[in-house]
């Protein structure tokens, strides 16, 4: 068998006896060859078991649909060429000796460039660091390439990751894969799209507010947020401790099961991280779901939706509701939780002598938001620092509290659906004339993202439909602290009984067009 009859024999494997690059009538065929930055992660790495791929030819594939398509979409700030292939070379060795460290081995995947690499820079999309090269690897860096992964790039996001568009970084924005006139998402728009359009087959991206979330809803990928203190922080930001978390992001649901499966562990030097026992994620996709109970929270989630995510949402919801056990309206009640205030001390701890120093290498909305966080502390009607700093630890050990108690709010139900944003996204246009306005008023709303990040809850946003211009709409599952394996579980089910798993733009830049994968399983 020669190279193209192998490749595509193991991704017939992975398909249940249906040739996953097998394209339905009136869809648009896949490149000659088949590419191999076309598969999925799960995909990629069975072929490399088979010996019909090397991490080699995975790399190559995906820097080349870096350089292809990364002049329109603007995902990737640093490719990591030489760094990537030394490492891909490395992996094919230790395969060629039967070696394989994990699912990942010899799988390209793209880091937020706000998470540290010492082998490249790492810019949080600022010009303040933009030959920043850390001294060491992030935490979940150093635990992803033990497991065989190839970091290929850093991707594109928001300036120091506070834009849930991506319009701020010193780098331009990303734009959107399935149409290029629109937003990513932020703030790690980059990695949704890179991972939309193969110039990765997974990413990790930080969520503070949605910025794992949102990009996967609008790019038509799957993106988590874990509990907080899951995954370490350590090496990422700087950003908000008891809201941060790095999330993985994949074309499936088994895509980022495999990555969320080396990317947890205990981290003594993260003060937020928590040490528990370690399911294997990626086996617990076909745990049944027949028996949970769904609830839908339409106070405040569901008010002022756009009607074309209405409508997606509740197809989506008429589909969970043939696979689990109930789906049914509740009152999810969290309490009362602060304003974002209380996170100026966490920001400016890091930025207010840089600001104070360097305050035009700063983007302009970064800049507004920083003059902003500053005069809150030194406003005298507000009190003395010494009040203030007191407030601020006092705000902190409530949301930690809440934290703690909130799964009691999950009352005869196990899981919440609801939309992943209310909203399409954006122009470009619209988001650069916001975010490079005079004001730090944002373009939309995150209030659905943003209270999950204050619960320290586990959410997993996955593809749930498409606008009449071809935009993607994402659904947002939810459950108890800790709870990541049946939402994965979850949500594998109901790829399974949609048809949204695989879809996606057939290359960069590519308008209303998409290859789908006929992946219903």
């Amino acid at each position: 068998m020669n190279r193209r009859e192998l490749l595509i024999a193991a991704a017939a494997t992975a398909g249940a006896g249906q040739s996953l690059l097998a394209v339905p009538a009136g869809a648009a065929a896949p490149p000659p060859g088949g590419n191999p930055a076309d598969l999925t992660l799960a995909e990629a790495s069975k072929a490399i078991r088979s010996g019909a791929l090397t991490g080699t030819d995975l790399t190559l594939a995906c820097l080349g649909r870096i350089e292809a398509g990364n002049p329109r979409i603007n995902a990737i700030i640093t490719p990591m060429r030489e760094q990537a292939l030394a490492q891909a070379a490395m992996l094919d060795r230790e395969a060629k000796a039967g070696k394989y460290r994990s699912a990942l081995h010899g799988v390209p995947i793209a880091l937020k460039d706000n998470i540290d690499t010492a082998d490249a820079p790492t810019t949080n999309a600022s010009a303040l660091l933009k030959d920043h090269v850390p001294a060491e690897d992030a935490h979940v860096v150093r635990r992803l390439r033990q497991a065989g992964a190839i970091i290929v790039a850093k991707a594109n996001l928001a300036e120091f990751a506070v834009s849930p568009t991506n319009a701020t970084s010193n780098y331009g924005p990303v734009r959107n894969p399935w149409n290029p006139d629109h937003v990513s998402g932020g703030s790690s728009g980059g990695s949704g799209a890179a991972v939309a359009t193969g110039m990765c087959l997974g990413a990790l991206g930080t969520d503070s507010g949605g910025s794992v979330r949102i990009p996967a809803a609008w790019c038509g990928v799957v993106g988590l947020k874990p509990t907080a203190g899951l995954v370490s922080n350590g090496g990422a930001g700087p950003g908000i401790a008891i809201l941060d978390t790095i999330g993985p992001i994949g074309r499936t649901v088994e895509d980022v099961a495999l990555l969320f499966d080396q990317m947890t562990g205990y981290d003594p030097r993260d003060p937020m991280s928590v040490e528990r026992p370690r399911p294997d994620y990626a086996t617990g996709l076909r745990q049944p779901v027949s028996a949970l109970r769904i609830g839908v929270p339409r106070r405040l989630f569901f008010e002022q939706l756009d009607p074309e995510v209405a409508t997606a949402v509740d197809a989506a919801l008429k589909a969970l509701a043939m696979i689990v056990g109930s789906v049914r309206d509740v009152a999810f009640e969290w309490g009362s939780l602060p304003e974002g205030a209380f996170t100026a001390p966490d920001l400016l701890s890091y930025h207010g002598r840089p600001f104070a120093e360097r305050p035009d290498a700063y983007q302009p909305r970064t800049r507004n938001i920083m003059r902003m966080l500053t005069n809150l502390l030194d406003d005298p009607q507000g009190g003395s620092t010494s009040q203030k700093m007191a407030l601020h630890a006092a705000t902190i050990r409530s949301i930690a509290q809440r934290q703690r108690t909130i799964d009691a709010a999950f009352d005869g139900f196990e899981v919440l659906a609801l939309p992943t944003t209310k909203t399409l996204p954006p122009t470009v246009e619209a988001a650069v004339a916001s975010e490079y306005g005079p004001g730090t008023e944002p373009l939309f709303s995150i209030e659905n993202t943003m209270i999950f990040n204050l619960l320290g809850l586990p959410a997993l946003s996955v593809p749930c439909g498409l606008s009449k211009d071809g935009l993607p709409i994402g659904l947002m599952i939810v459950g108890r602290r800790f709870s990541e394996a049946t939402l994965l579980a979850l949500g594998a089910a109901y790829e399974r009984r949609t048809d949204w798993r695989g879809r996606r733009p057939v290359e960069p830049g590519a308008r209303n067009n998409m290859v789908e994968r006929g992946e219903r399983r």
